[in-house]
């Protein structure tokens, strides 16, 4: 079967943009070519710094015949109607229209259109240049005599070439034709740009790869990452280092050059006193070169690692002396910036240590965080509050935890983080030990970010812990508070990421944090803020007179957020209710979805996860919803799990729908007499399982051993069993069958004690 071999040659494709590109060319090819009936076996794209190119393989000489029918209006309808359905259907006269009966809607007029197939190469005329004028580049331009027209080709890059073949593999394939803007197709294509610039015609996509590859082009992206990593290992080695690889610096360099060529450049040894991750963002961000490390000391060594883009003359020794000209200069700037935040800072030297005093720049210059949610200042004193507040729920020092959290952010004031903001929090950390501060204190300074990703690491320091909660807990309350919640795909503030962290946080460090508690502090801290008073726990109570102030003064927490808190008031007054309770629990709803999925992704059921979130109990302890999902699905997968699932969801559908027929609940206990009396012996079996039973699990729920819940409700499994074999609920007696239906309200009790096994589904 024939094979198609595209290619789109460009001056230059930005390394940005390449998979996408390549990604979109197989997309839109293939599916135009289905959509026209030529199906296919297989594709495959490849792309470079300049061209992209496709091969489909196994298409069809031609697309097939078809058949189409297609309805028109009723017999009888107006002469407009018909007129518009001959049009459409390409009759000329009504005649030529069928006529299908219907007993229910009559008579219409029915068109059966053939449509004769194609020769492929017509189609792929037809679909490439559309392709190609609607291509989706991110950024595109015009160029030469034909960009004064606005109808002329936008391309990334100037559109140089374009090679389109089709042909069996036993012939010759030969040139579809066509042309866009004055660039014809066919079947030459250009080497490499400096190396092997000559024209090399090309058949398919086998030899296509291999003419390129003589003409110092390799085609495939993985290739030239596989050869780059290789011989940079291979060049490290052979010196007594090691390569620091790279994933993201070698997609983007393997998207720079066409023919790698690896070499190892120097600079001096004086640069190794900058900390080892400035020198490698120096390196990597400002030449895309990687750093090199000493196995013997584990810190960088003096080298570094370029990707040439040619074979040059004097074995590349020009091209590595000019990337240590620039790296030098840049690690001099880098040293320079290192060394002057260890400085004290002019004007800011009464605040003390070095990052005290960059705090005290950050709170000076009224840096915003958001123009809703206040300063980089105002958001440090709610987080160091926060942190204070939860140290003790994860055993940390809340005095430790308040410092941390007052210097987490001061190292956005210093040169290295201005020069390289992704070593924030690191450099922090580094700056916060030279200054004498305590190694928790440290820890925290830098791992507070995290975990940034399901994949990041979690933090293990108690201090880290707490402030890291803090900080991700008063960005949610905060963007919650002022109605800026994520909405479909759209999360521009990254507070899925920020609640899965403090799911992480809390789980894999097997943490009892209610979450009510602390959303609610971290709330009346932003309505302390709002009014201008920063507010103690305590102080709740007597605050509730200045949220009409609060309203005024700062609009954003609407009526809507307010109210369900003023409401509150008399309540929390005479009940002393925990604060949290008055917070709009859609963010404690938004982290239940984010376990879900963090839950799913590791193998657990989103079924299990709903029936526990369900029962209501303790919703807002993650670490004990976790633990009771666990125990769940241990439990479905014995014999008394099943059964007893199977035997309370019907006890539940009896009671839903007798419920919704009496128009009542029969929550309540059983009479015993009347089970005793009146009951069957598997009824009075029932009864007494129930009774133990029930009370047997409470006690594991209370103890937290839920494990040990699920064992005792299964000893309900044979009773239930024998109840639905023998007992019949609808009895005549109305007082037996409410009875009955009781019984059955206790069985559904008992086992909502753990989870609402109605949400499981099977």
């Amino acid at each position: 079967m024939p094979d198609l071999l595209l290619e789109l040659l460009s001056e230059e494709i930005p390394a940005r943009m390449q998979a996408d590109a390549a990604a979109h060319l197989k997309k839109a090819v293939t599916d135009a070519l289905v959509a026209r009936g030529c199906l296919y076996e297989g594709a495959r794209a490849v792309v470079t710094p300049r061209r992209i190119a496709l091969s489909v393989h196994g298409l069809p000489v031609a697309s097939p015949d078809v058949k189409e029918e297609r309805k028109g209006p009723r017999v009888g309808a107006p002469e407009a109607a018909i007129q518009g359905f001959l049009k459409a259907a390409g009759l000329a006269s009504i005649d030529q229209a069928t006529i299908q009966s219907d007993p229910k809607k009559g008579d219409s007029y029915i068109a059966v259109i053939d449509k004769p197939g194609r020769p492929t190469p017509d189609v792929i005329a037809e679909i490439v240049p559309e392709i190609v004028r609607s291509f989706p580049w991110p950024k595109s331009m015009r160029w030469g005599e034909a960009s004064l027209s606005t109808s002329s080709l936008r391309w990334v890059r100037p559109l140089q070439s374009i090679v389109c073949t089709f042909g069996p593999e036993t012939e010759e394939p030969a040139v579809i034709p066509f042309a866009i803007d004055g660039i014809a197709s066919g079947d030459v294509t250009r080497g490499h740009r400096f190396m092997a610039p000559a024209d090399i015609r090309v058949r398919r996509m086998d030899d296509y790869l291999g003419s390129l590859e003589a003409a110092k082009v390799v085609a495939d992206p993985e290739e030239r990452k596989r050869r780059i990593l290789d011989d940079a290992k291979n060049l490290c080695f052979a010196q007594g280092f090691e390569l620091v690889e790279d994933e993201g610096l070698l997609n983007e360099v393997a998207g720079l050059v066409e023919w790698p060529v690896v070499l190892m450049g120097t600079f001096e040894a004086d640069f190794l006193a900058i900390p080892d991750e400035v020198i490698r963002a120096t390196i990597r961000a400002n030449q895309k070169c990687f750093v090199v490390r000493d196995p013997k000391t584990g810190r960088l060594a003096n080298r570094f690692v370029l990707t040439a883009n040619l074979e040059a003359a004097d074995g590349g020794a020009t091209i590595v002396a000019g990337n240590e000209r620039v790296i030098r200069a840049r690690l001099s700037d880098a040293l320079y910036f290192w060394q002057t935040d260890q400085k004290p800072l002019p004007d800011f030297e009464t605040f003390g240590k070095p990052l005290d005093q960059r705090m005290a720049k950050l709170r000076a210059l009224n840096v915003v965080f958001h123009e809703k949610l206040g300063t980089q200042g105002q958001r440090v004193e709610r987080i160091k509050a926060l942190a204070k507040h939860i140290a003790p729920l994860v055993g940390a020092d809340p005095d430790l935890a308040e410092r941390a959290a007052e210097l987490a952010k001061a190292d956005l004031m210093t040169e290295v983080v201005g020069e390289f903001p992704e070593v924030q929090g690191l450099m922090g950390r580094k700056y916060a030990v030279l200054q004498g501060e305590n190694e928790s204190v440290a820890a925290a300074i830098e791992d507070h970010y995290k975990p940034q990703g399901p994949s990041d690491r979690v933090p293990t320091d108690k201090v880290a812990v707490a402030v890291a909660l803090a900080d991700k807990l008063d960005t949610l309350v905060g963007f919650w508070a002022v109605d800026e919640k994520p909405t479909g795909s759209k999360d521009p503030f990254a507070l899925r990421r920020a609640a899965l962290g403090v799911i992480r946080l809390v789980v894999e460090n097997g943490l009892r944090v209610p979450l009510n508690s602390a959303i609610g502090y971290a709330y009346y801290r932003h309505l302390g803020q709002a009014v201008g008073n920063p507010l103690e726990y305590a102080e709740y109570p007597e605050a509730i007179e200045t949220w009409s102030k609060a309203e005024k003064k700062f609009a954003a927490f609407d009526a809507s957020v307010l109210a369900p808190v003023r409401t509150g008031a008399a309540e929390y007054q005479a009940a002393k209710p925990g604060p949290g309770n008055y917070f709009n629990h859609d963010l404690l709803s938004f982290f239940h979805d984010r376990l879900k999925v963090l839950l799913r992704d590791q193998g657990q059921r989103h079924d299990l996860v709903d029936a526990v979130l369900a029962s209501g109990e303790g919703n807002d302890d993650l670490l004990l919803v976790v633990r009771r999902v666990e125990a769940l699905a241990a439990f479905l997968t014995t014999d008394d799990g099943r059964n007893l699932l199977a035997g309370t969801k019907r006890a539940m559908n009896i009671l839903r729908i007798e419920e919704k027929k009496d128009g009542r609940s029969y929550d309540g206990a059983p009479d015993p007499h009347l089970v005793h009396d009146k009951g069957l012996p598997e009824e009075r079996a029932l009864y007494n399982l129930l009774q133990s039973a029930t009370a047997h699990a409470r006690d594991h729920v209370a103890r937290e051993d839920y494990a040990g819940a699920m064992k005792a409700l299964a000893e309900l499994r044979p009773a239930v069993d024998a109840f639905f074999d023998k007992v019949t609920v609808n009895a005549e007696d109305p007082a037996l069958r409410e009875n009955r239906l009781k019984m059955l309200a206790e069985l559904r009790a008992a086992t909502a004690t753990v989870a609402d096994f109605s949400k499981i589904e099977g």
